[in-house]
């Protein structure tokens, strides 16, 4: 019976003990919940690049990497910018730890100008149907005036029978223009060949002003992605590999909720302050709030007020790219038309101080830059106001000249007087509400009817207009 018995006993313990550990195991190792990908992070950019958007772009790959989002979609719609905001960008771009697909979007956009090479420093470039982009040459180099043509000359015979691009034809820039030029070259060139992307078309964007449609970008390699919107193009980019800083991210967008990056109030008034007709407008208040305050001091709003626009203008234009001959002539201008008022000249100082401040105005920032031009309508309309206020000042001095006098010399002799006291050290009499010591070659006494003749520092020589009170025939 105990040999019987103990099969049995050691199947049963081998049994319990196998369904112990494969409970533990279970427990040790749940099975694999669904699980929601990380967030995808959307920068929206649309107008001028300039430094609000440049902080904009900064402060929204700082918070993707803080929020560990796994994505960054940089949505464009802009005619170009800054160069130096553009640069700001891209050398964020290129450090952040957070890749980033540039999508020119929604349909009827455009990346022109800096929003090319933006595009092109993206890990992932896309554009969705009716976009545009290109047409990238420094716009320095452009301008209403025909640049100087190169001299006539045979052309060259071509190396080993291949065809030489033709460059000895057409406009040729200034030597700061082609230095120019050639550096923007250099800059698209490395960034297309760090991504991978068509290097001849990206010469010619920028030597020759070229633009591509979404469709044409795609088949020859610009881009690599068409969709219609943003969440289409994470349906495309869903198992995606990505390199970045040597190692590979396997993108896991489909279905990832979209975080919008907003722009902050502080990036909100850097935007208004640094458009170029704002800044004009804040240098003009705080000119002549400054003019006013010197001219009536004690006033106080004036100057402040002057004050703080005056900095506020000059912080926005160290941000901008101004054309400092243009910022002396509007300060001179200026300074013509206040001295127009405070001396005669016959309108001269004031007619040139309006063509020094117009002229300034107009040349202040490059108006070629995309977004960043001083309207000339703005201009026409300072200049008027500041000829208003010129003519309105001069008015006011030559009706201040032509009233009567009411204070000093002229206004003492003259006046009648009357006798307010008299003792040993002599008479005071009263003149227009004010007490002023008197002499006269006759006995004065209180309360006589005098008048003055003339006036010694302080001491008033006066006459009897009255006859004394018991005198007469």
């Amino acid at each position: 019976m105990c040999a019987t018995a103990l099969p049995r006993i050691l199947r049963w313990i081998t049994t319990t003990l196998g369904m112990s550990l494969c409970l533990t195991a279970a427990a040790a190792d749940p099975p694999p919940r669904p699980t929601t990908p990380p967030s995808v992070t959307l920068i929206t950019v649309e107008g001028a690049i300039g430094p609000a958007t440049a902080e904009h772009v900064r402060r929204g790959l700082a918070h993707a990497q803080r929020d560990g989002a796994q994505l960054v979609v940089l949505q464009m719609d802009t005619p170009g910018g800054l160069d130096t905001s553009m640069r700001r960008i891209i050398r964020d771009l290129l450090a952040s730890p957070v890749p980033v697909a540039s999508f020119v979007g929604p349909s009827g956009a455009r990346a022109a100008s800096a929003g090319t090479y933006i595009l092109y420093a993206s890990h992932i470039a896309a554009m969705a149907p009716g976009t545009n982009l290109g047409a990238a040459t420094p716009v320095a180099l452009g301008g209403p005036a025909e640049p100087a043509q190169r001299p006539s000359r045979a052309p060259a015979p071509a190396a080993s029978g291949a065809s030489a691009p033709d460059r000895g034809e057409g406009p040729t820039p200034s030597v700061s223009g082609q230095k120019q030029l050639s550096d923007a070259v250099a800059y698209i060139r490395s960034l297309a060949q760090m991504r991978g992307r068509n290097v001849e078309w990206a010469e010619k964007a920028v030597r020759e002003s070229a633009s591509l449609s979404a469709a044409e970008a795609l088949a020859q390699g610009v881009i690599e992605h068409l969709a219609r919107d943003v969440p289409d193009l994470l349906n495309q980019l869903d198992g995606k590999t990505v390199t970045l800083e040597g190692r590979s991210l396997t993108l896991q967008t489909a279905g990832a909720a979209i975080v919008r990056e907003e722009p902050d109030w502080r990036i909100r008034l850097l935007a208004v302050i640094t458009d170029p007709s704002v800044a004009l407008i804040l240098m003009m208040v705080g000119i002549y709030g400054l003019f006013f305050e010197f001219s009536n001091p004690g006033a106080l709003v004036p100057g402040v007020l002057g004050g703080i626009c005056l900095l506020v203008g000059l912080y926005a234009l160290q941000l901008l790219p101004v054309n400092y001959a243009g910022l002396a002539l509007m300060a001179l201008g200026l300074a013509f038309m206040a001295a127009e008022v405070l001396m005669p000249s016959f309108g001269i100082l004031g007619l040139g101080g309006i063509a020094a401040f117009v002229l300034g105005a107009i040349i202040l920032i490059d108006t070629e830059v995309p977004g960043f031009g001083i309207p000339l309508g703005l201009i026409a309309a300072m200049a008027v106001l500041s000829a208003g206020v010129m003519i309105g000042l001069a008015g006011m001095a030559v009706r201040s000249r032509r009233r009567a006098v009411v204070s000093g010399d002229a206004n003492v002799v003259g006046q009648a007087a009357r006798v307010v006291a008299c003792g040993p050290e002599g008479a005071w009499v009263e003149v227009a509400g004010e007490r002023w010591r008197a002499r006269s070659a006759a006995p004065l006494r209180e309360g006589q009817r005098v008048q003055v003749s003339t006036r010694d520092g302080l001491t008033l020589d006066v006459i009897p207009t009255d006859t004394p009170q018991g005198e007469g025939s």
